[in-house]
């Protein structure tokens, strides 16, 4: 059914809806035709506003936009006339449609009203003129009067007379029809004698519509032969209507299954949903259903209708198979089923001999005629390979119009393949690939006859390979089943050898294409007939990947590429409708994903397509055009300062790895593409792949070095992003062997104070500070400093962000108020220069916040963090991995404030972020999964933060190797996890592995590596080897007195944790000692109320309470306890930990004095909290629960 839909510019658009998409609502025209109507034709060719039957269009469309209707059916130019085809269906349709119609409207053309009447009815002049209309007199007009529910009457002029109802006495009077017929009672119930009494006195003009103008009035359906008559077309009604009557008995239409025609498979796979999505479609009460299964070539289309047609077979009478490739074809599958139907029903066909005939047409004809035949509504007709449809304005020989080829009437079922996206008559399901792999597996099984597939990993690796497309399945399969080849050599020989491989392939009965070598080429031919650009596009697909091409990816072009690039990159509408053509032939398909993106939607291609089109389309490999596609999508690579520049480094990734696997096996000149892998490089760096990030920054090395010597400006940029990269990677050494050799190059070429050479001078300082040579570090944030001043300003960004590094050196040498004044510093320059807002300004916020949180000044540094989270949201969204390092940090500070549910929330923020934005492997992703594990793990959640701890070190072992220091980093931290587990031998590996690792990347003496000796002293110590804890926390209390100096915050950390030694050993004169050393150096480095001074107050009560000073110790712990609640707030003391032992402890202190009330009260407190972080069944818990009821026992029996 076509719809005509009023547009905004006064014109109409006719759009077609099949059986199912109908809309629910539309109105519809009841008229007396004229001498000018418009015809389908005249609104498809853009004539139809020169007659004067388009004003009867403009008043039903304002009719119906009034009544809130968005479309409407006017039948002069709905219906197709030229196609006898359509024609009969909709008149055999017709009083369905008006029936469901939500408005009809009448325009009664001899009827005029003047405007002072009313629309009551009530003035007799105009009355007398409507009672007399020719409207009353018209045949087709009786079933429009009847089977609409709202019927409007309006004059020549649009103006509205009255309904069915408000005029029903007068429209009674003219026609004879009762009141009750006109408001909707079943027609059955009125005699047949009756009814035809109706239209005794009406017209029509042809003279056979006298009899097909009532079947709706009946209910019966019958074939139009417009030759015969109008006596034998109304005997043909009355014969109809008698069987009606009589209830006949429904006449055997029954034809045996057969689909000897067509070759299909043993074992169909698969399809599940698509088989029910087609049998709900085609059900129903015997009208006209039509399913289109549209998808690739060799996707499986046609065995998906086979497949249907086996197992429901029973519910149909027949079912026809015919091919639709081309006219011919279509002719010579109606003989077969004219052969099918004339052997179960010879008198079926009379007017034709089927054998001997040579009028195909009129074979055609006559099963059209049989499959209409009244009550013959259970049969499938399937038309198979319809890939060529006739389109309006493409003129193509070999196309074919389907609706010439189906039967007449309004019945029966109807499956169409097509690989065409624009052939749309009916329900359309899109078929797609496979999606289990199992499917995959189960159909190579079947084709190679080899058992065992489902768990053998190089069947998974094939299977995945071809991608759920059961042709290149079935193809594998077959050349499986007759090679002796293992099927892992199948996949090397599919992706290096596929032409060949291909051609020795055998071919398959069960395809209508047979090898997968030859199935698109016709398609693909049509394409190049059709759009030369989407031929090229498709060609030049070849060197990106497979997967979301979009048109911003491919507007790098210059003036020494191809013309039609350009031409096909020019703007939006050329790129979409090359695209659009290579859809229709079902070679691509819309990205419909649901991902964010900033640029234009892409398209994507199927892996098999794809590999078809490097090997057949591009026999010979296009070295210039893989060298454009290598630029392209190195020119493509945005930059940090871009617009949510990981929304396309994303989108790139498959890109760049397509590029890489071209340049590897130099398939592209590495010296035409040095600058586009220099841009690889830093994608990779940015997505965590340093390996392949090296790879290409040393191939664009070797390039810029060959094409311009290594003293050019561009080949020591490389050189500077390698050495960032080997420092990101641990590689130290070679880091500064680059940058040196960078830093000369460019101090040569620009000289010592240029931007460039000064930026390396800043990468060499930062390097020098993860070396720990935190003199050179300064000399050379120093030198950068005062050049950046010298060449700009105090006040440039330059200046300001050298600045910053140097108050994080200072922060790591514990000059904590040094490097406040230089991130105060910082920061008022950047807002004076960008703003409060910018990103700069905020990085220095997010810096300066950290640095309050080390100074234990956790208020401040939260109103800090606050502020740049708030800032980096409104910059930059809050899925930026700017936000979410912020997002990441406010975890970290609410887990040391003992907010742990907080912490918890901001983690898996910023954990979802990541995966979003980076994947489940980006380190950034890794770091924060070891956040949630040391999060997990001071909850004593155990189990949980061990399986994160190795995901993200199996994650930094993948992306960053064995030995990387970050690496080393999650080693100590499962270590520590094993230690608090008990697992103390499973501790001491690991702690020795990062030790030995951080031995060899750093050496002996580097802090990190002495952070991880003073961990290895602590197992020593909880494993009674006291003499190697000692010795341990001496090495690592030397080793940070040099390397930090004696008050260094890290130095007096571990002078803590030599005083818990020697208190363990007893030698309380030496741990006291320690203890006040650690407590001085704190208080003069963070203050007396930092969380890590009141730490080793706690440990001086715990002495003290050891040494029998209980008022000392009592002291101690209230000095603590107060701090902690200072420090962290009354609102999460309660959930503090540190704060919840020392609360325990200062209970065991009353219970030694004998306190037992105070005793009670601290241990039901210390019990409260470790119930709210830990659970009640966590063993601190069970402890203070015991305790709590041995000392009410105490209680319950003293006097």
């Amino acid at each position: 059914m076509r719809l005509l839909q009023y547009n905004n510019d006064g014109n109409f658009s006719l759009i077609e809806f099949f059986e199912g998409d109908i809309p629910k609502k539309y109105g519809i025209l009841s008229h007396r035709w004229g001498a000018e109507e418009v015809t389908f034709k005249d609104l498809t060719d853009g004539t139809s506003k020169d007659k004067a039957g388009y004003r009867k269009i403009q008043f039903c469309g304002e009719q119906a936009r009034r009544d809130g209707l968005q479309y409407f059916w006017v039948d002069t130019c709905c219906i197709d006339k030229s196609s006898s085809t359509e024609l009969a269906e909709a008149i055999n349709s017709m009083f369905r449609w008006y029936q469901h119609a939500t408005k009809c409207y009448v325009y009664l053309p001899d009827v005029s009203r003047p405007r002072t009447d009313s629309a009551d009815g009530s003035n007799e002049a105009w009355v007398s003129i409507f009672r007399k209309s020719d409207w009353f007199r018209r045949g087709w007009t009786l079933q429009e009067l009847i089977a609409p529910a709202s019927v409007d009457f309006f004059c020549k002029e649009g103006e509205l007379l009255g309904s069915k109802t408000s005029l029903e006495r007068h429209i009674c009077e003219v026609t004879g029809i009762p009141s009750r017929a006109l408001r909707g009672c079943p027609l059955s119930d009125v005699s047949v004698a009756e009814r035809f009494s109706w239209a005794a006195s009406r017209e029509t003009f042809r003279q056979e519509d006298k009899a097909y103008s009532l079947l709706g009035i009946f209910d019966v359906n019958m074939p139009l032969i417009y030759s015969e008559g109008k006596d034998k077309a109304m005997k043909r009604l009355r014969e109809e209507i008698d069987k009606a009557s009589r209830g006949h008995q429904r006449e055997d239409f029954s034809v045996p299954f057969s689909l000897s025609n067509v070759s299909d498979v043993e074992h169909f796979v698969g399809r599940k949903t698509e088989l029910v999505e087609i049998h709900k479609a085609l059900s129903g009460d015997g009208s006209r259903r039509v399913v289109v299964l549209h998808g690739l070539g060799g996707i499986g289309k046609t065995q998906l209708s086979i497949a249907y047609a086996k197992r429901h077979k029973d519910d149909y009478s027949g079912i026809f198979w015919l091919s639709i490739k081309d006219e011919d074809s279509l002719k010579q599958s109606f003989v077969k089923v004219a052969k099918q139907i004339s052997r179960r029903h010879p008198a079926a066909l009379p007017l034709v001999k089927v054998e001997t005939n040579e009028n195909l047409e009129e074979v055609v004809d006559t099963v059209k005629t049989w499959l209409s035949l009244p009550n013959n509504t259970r049969w499938l007709m399937i038309y198979d390979n319809y890939d060529t449809p006739k389109l309006p304005g493409k003129k193509d020989p070999a196309a074919a119009e389907i609706r010439r080829y189906l039967p007449e009437s309004y019945q029966g079922s109807i499956i169409i393949t097509t690989r065409s996206s624009q052939v749309k008559h009916g329900h359309v399901i899109h078929v797609r690939k496979l999606k289990e792999v199992r499917e995959s597996l189960e159909i190579l099984s079947n084709a190679s006859n080899r058992k065992g597939l489902a768990d053998d990993p190089d069947a998974i690796n094939l299977a995945e390979e071809l991608d759920g497309l059961p042709l290149a399945l079935a193809t594998a399969g077959a050349y499986l089943d007759q090679v002796a080849v293992s099927l892992s050599d199948y996949l090397r020989l599919y992706q290096q050898s596929w032409t060949q491989l291909q051609e020795s392939s055998p071919e398959l009965e069960s395809y209508e294409d047979r090898t997968l070598y030859s199935t698109w080429q016709i398609s693909f031919d049509y394409v190049k007939q059709q759009n030369g650009l989407s031929a090229k596009l498709l060609c030049f697909w070849a060197y990106f990947d497979s997967q979301d091409l979009w048109l911003e990816l491919l507007q790098h072009s210059d003036l020494n590429d191809p013309n039609w690039v350009r031409e096909l990159t020019k703007g939006e509408v050329i790129f979409h409708q090359a695209m659009r053509v290579l859809s229709n032939h079902g070679f691509v398909e819309v990205d419909m994903s649901s991902q964010e993106l900033i640029e234009t939607r892409g398209y994507s291609v199927h892996g098999c397509v794809h590999s078809w089109a490097i090997h057949v389309l591009n026999q010979a490999w296009d070295h210039d055009l893989a060298r454009l596609a290598v630029k392209f999508i190195g020119a493509h690579v945005p930059r940090q300062q871009a617009i949510q520049p990981w929304l396309t480094q994303r989108r790139l990734f498959q890109h760049a790895t397509r590029c890489s696997y071209m340049i590897r096996n130099s398939l592209v000149p590495v010296d035409d593409v040095a600058g586009a892998c220099h841009n690889l490089g830093l994608l990779y760096a940015d997505q965590g792949k340093l390996i392949e990030a090296e790879q290409m920054y040393q191939r664009a090395l070797q390039g810029k070095e060959k094409a311009w010597g290594l003293e050019y400006t561009s080949t020591l940029d490389t050189m500077n992003s390698l050495g960032l990269l080997y420092a990101d990677q641990g590689m130290l050494a070679k880091a500064e062997q680059i940058y040196q050799q960078a830093l000369q190059g460019k101090e040569k070429a620009w000289g010592l104070e240029h931007m460039s050479t000064l930026n390396t001078v800043n990468n060499l300082g930062s390097l020098y500070k993860s070396q720990d040579k935190l003199v050179e570090a300064e000399q050379m944030y120093q030198r950068a400093l005062q050049g950046f001043k010298k060449a700009y300003s105090q006040d440039h960004t330059s200046t300001l962000s050298t600045l910053t590094n140097l108050a994080i050196l200072y922060k790591n040498q514990g000059k904590l108020v040094k490097a406040e004044q230089m991130y105060q510093q910082a920061l008022q320059g950047f807002e004076k220069a960008l703003g409060p807002g910018h990103t700069f300004t905020l990085f220095t916020v997010n810096n300066l916040a950290a640095l309050y949180k080390n100074q234990g000044k956790l208020v401040k540094a939260e109103q800090m963090f606050q502020r740049a989270l708030q800032g980096h949201e409104k910059a930059w969204g809050p899925d930026h991995t700017s936000t979410l390092n912020t997002v990441g940090h406010l975890g970290n500070l609410y887990a040391d404030q003992g907010k742990l549910v907080e912490a918890e929330q901001m983690y898996q923020r910023a954990l979802q972020g990541y995966e979003k934005a980076w994947g489940p492997d980006h380190t950034s992703t890794l770091d924060t999964v070891n956040n949630l594990a040391a999060l997990y793990a001071n909850q004593s959640k155990l189990v949980e933060a061990e399986q994160m701890f190795q995901r993200a070190l199996q994650g930094h072992e993948k992306a960053l190797g064995l030995n990387h220091t970050s690496t080393l980093s999650i080693v100590n931290n499962l270590a520590a996890l094993y230690a608090d587990q008990g697992k103390l031998v499973e501790a001491e590996q690991m702690y020795q592995r990062a030790l030995q690792g951080k031995e060899k990347a750093w050496g002996p003496d580097h802090t990190s590596t002495l952070d991880t000796v003073n961990n290895l002293a602590a197992l020593y110590r909880k494993q009674g080897k006291q003499v190697k804890a000692e010795q341990m926390y001496q090495r690592a209390l030397q080793g940070k007195e040099k390397a930090w100096g004696p008050d260094h915050t890290s130095t007096l950390g571990t002078v803590n944790n030599l005083g818990n030694l020697y208190a363990n050993q007893g030698k309380l004169v030496e741990a006291e000692q320690m203890y006040q050393r650690a407590l001085q150096g704190k208080e003069k480095a963070w203050g007396p109320d930092h969380t890590s001074t009141l730490d080793t107050v706690n440990n001086l009560g715990s002495l003290y309470k050891n040494q029998g000073k209980l008022v000392e110790a009592e002291q101690m712990y209230q000095r603590a306890l107060q701090g902690y609640e200072k420090a962290i707030g009354l609102d999460n003391i309660t959930t503090y930990v540190p704060a919840l032992n020392t609360t325990w402890s200062l209970g065991c202190l009353f219970e030694l004095q004998a306190d037992i009330t105070e005793a009670m009260a601290m241990f039901a407190k210390a019990l409260r909290g470790y119930e709210q972080v830990f659970g009640p069944e966590h063993a601190k818990s069970k402890t203070l629960r015991d305790k709590l009821h041995v000392l009410n026992a105490v209680v319950e029996i003293r006097p």
